[in-house]
């Protein structure tokens, strides 16, 4: 009892004579690029996390320099 093949293409026949072959091709076209879009979106969220989660738990660590104790105890007097 499900749609047949010859009523999915009358269907699709009387939607490109309703809405014309350019206005169809414009929607696909926006379409498939805001599919494309949220994708990326999605993967990079997904990066951001993976990224956050790989940082250590006690907080950010900085380089610089640092003085070690020995270097401060050998200063002249």
């Amino acid at each position: 009892m499900g749609i047949s093949i010859w009523q999915l293409l009358i269907i699709l026949i009387i939607v490109a004579l309703l809405f014309g072959t350019k206005k169809l091709r414009n929607i696909g076209g926006d379409l498939g690029s805001a599919i494309k879009s949220f994708r990326k979106a999605a993967s990079e969220a997904e990066d951001d996390t993976t990224a956050k989660d790989s940082t250590p738990k006690h907080g950010n660590v900085i380089e610089g320099e640092t003085k070690s104790v020995s270097e401060s105890d050998n200063k002249p007097s």
